[in-house]
């Protein structure tokens, strides 16, 4: 593609060189550069790509986009200056593949819980309703029946469109995708074209990364301040942010709700673990999802799949037809009546959602034991809330270990029990080994008796000093109890 096509719609400040040079890719990472690479220096908060021009050029990028040209201006390259090139890389990309996203309808969630499990719902649902689609999640990216391994939560821009160019070219007419704070505020969904947003809660998270919640909130809303006229917002307005989200849109605005009045309103009528008998806008289903929580996420999906143009009865029925989403409220019964839980919740809202629509479920004669951990390397202030809420909310708590990545797991536990109630201190205990916290949890239970492992769900590993190591929570609760059922 020539250069001059690449840069349309994109403020450039200025150009040395000839603009009608051929372009063969896209690259911000130097190390990739390959003969008529395009090279984009992105300032990174570890390294700045302007540092690798020269390496960049050296390995045949025959075209420099950048905000501040180098000393030295070959002739036989060329030089584009723009203001922010983070920004430029979106844009960039979804010129290079043909703005896809302008093709297909794009469909983003953001929040806190609930990202990858709606858009998951979503492209089951879309399935159900006889569409092929493509799915960007956090577990996996889809298109149609093809899975690409997933590695982030929002991939990075060029890979994006890189795959909604496929699923246009597969003939899918919808994409849903799972959209990150950290994603928005790097730029990664720069570009994009979203149809319909959507919004689920806000609560305590990544503010490892954003350093305060006023900062996490902004860079959540700045997803709905970009959208345009063309576009739909739909929020829950039952979370105290929702209706932030909404505040500076140019798009068309929708709520969903439980508690108050909202353009998509839902009743949970019955509930237990095999599933919820829920009304959605006056039309009574069944479901066997279970949880409120899921209440909130298949309501969100109502509320899409109308905006979307298609009639609610089926749309309830092709809801009605869903699975469970893989380590989301995964529950399963051991042979000997001991109910085993396996769930993604990492965060103090999602760990409390959990052990609610439990105990909403259970009758009290049946024990709740449950084992969390906490991530190494990320925020140390949702510890001692998470240790306060599995207390509380649970007959017994194992804490243990999650991901601990470089920490110390003795020293992450410690913050969880520095939260820990004085009246709740006979309730826990501490095991740094997630294997052996799962192993007396099973030993501890009895028929009857619910155990919660929470914190990794799908996850199929554990990172220990920068290595992963294979670990499956399902998997080890099965070997387990084969083990010590013997």
């Amino acid at each position: 593609m020539q250069l001059v096509e690449l840069l349309k719609r994109i403020p450039v400040l200025e150009i040395h060189g000839d603009e009608s040079r051929e372009v063969s890719q896209l690259v911000f990472d130097s190390r990739k550069v390959t003969e008529n690479s395009l090279y984009i220096a992105v300032r990174g908060t570890v390294a700045d790509g302007h540092s690798f021009i020269a390496s960049s050029e050296q390995k045949g990028a025959k075209t420099i986009v950048c905000e501040e040209f180098p000393d030295s201006l070959s002739n036989d390259i060329t030089y584009v200056k723009v203001k922010d090139s983070s920004k430029a890389l979106g844009r960039l990309a979804s010129n290079f593949y043909g703005n896809p996203s302008e093709k297909l309808k794009l469909i983003g969630v953001t929040g806190t819980n609930g990202k990858t499990s709606v858009s998951t719902l979503l492209f089951d649902v879309f399935k159900n309703l006889g569409y092929d689609s493509a799915l960007l999640s956090t577990v996996e990216i889809r298109i149609a029946d093809q899975i690409i391994p997933a590695t982030h939560t929002t991939p990075d821009v060029i890979t994006i469109n890189k795959i909604l160019a496929q699923a246009v070219e597969e003939g899918c007419e919808f994409a849903f995708m799972e959209v990150s704070s950290h994603g928005i505020a790097q730029n990664r969904i720069e570009g994009l074209h979203f149809k319909i947003a959507g919004f689920t809660n806000l609560t305590h998270d990544h503010l490892d990364y954003h350093k305060t919640f006023d900062e996490y909130l902004k860079t959540k809303k700045r997803f709905f301040d970009e959208l345009d006229t063309e576009s739909v917002a739909i929020t829950n307005i039952d979370d105290k942010n929702g209706n932030v989200m909404l505040q500076n849109t140019k798009a068309t605005k929708r709520s969903y709700a439980l508690k108050t009045m909202a353009d998509y309103h839902g009743r949970l009528l019955e509930v237990d673990f095999n599933g919820m008998l829920l009304n959605f806008n006056g039309k009574e289903f069944w479901t066997t999802l279970t949880g409120k929580f899921n209440v909130y996420n298949l309501l969100l999906v109502f509320g899409i799949a109308s905006e979307l143009g298609f009639e609610q009865d089926e749309i309830l029925q092709a809801i009605s037809q869903l699975k469970r989403v893989s380590g989301r409220f995964e529950t399963f019964k051991s042979d000997g009546g001991i109910f085993f839980i396996v769930d993604y919740a990492h965060t103090p809202d999602a760990l409390e959602n959990i052990l609610d629509s439990i105990n909403d479920i259970r009758t009290k004669n049946e024990r709740l034991i449950t084992v969390f951990g906490c991530g190494g390397d990320r925020d140390h202030s949702k510890r001692p809330e998470m240790g306060n809420i599995a207390t509380k909310k649970s007959t017994l708590s194992i804490i243990t270990s999650d991901n601990p990545r470089t920490e110390d797991p003795a020293a992450i536990i410690k913050e969880i029990e520095a939260g820990v109630e004085p009246q709740n201190f006979s309730k826990y205990t501490s095991i740094p080994d997630r294997r052996e916290a799962i192993k007396m949890a099973i030993k501890f239970a009895e028929p009857k008796d619910i155990v919660l492992v929470a914190g990794k769900g799908h996850e199929t590993y554990q990172e220990i000093n920068g290595v992963k190591h294979h670990f499956d929570d399902k998997e080890t609760i099965n070997e387990l109890w084969k083990l010590m059922s013997k």
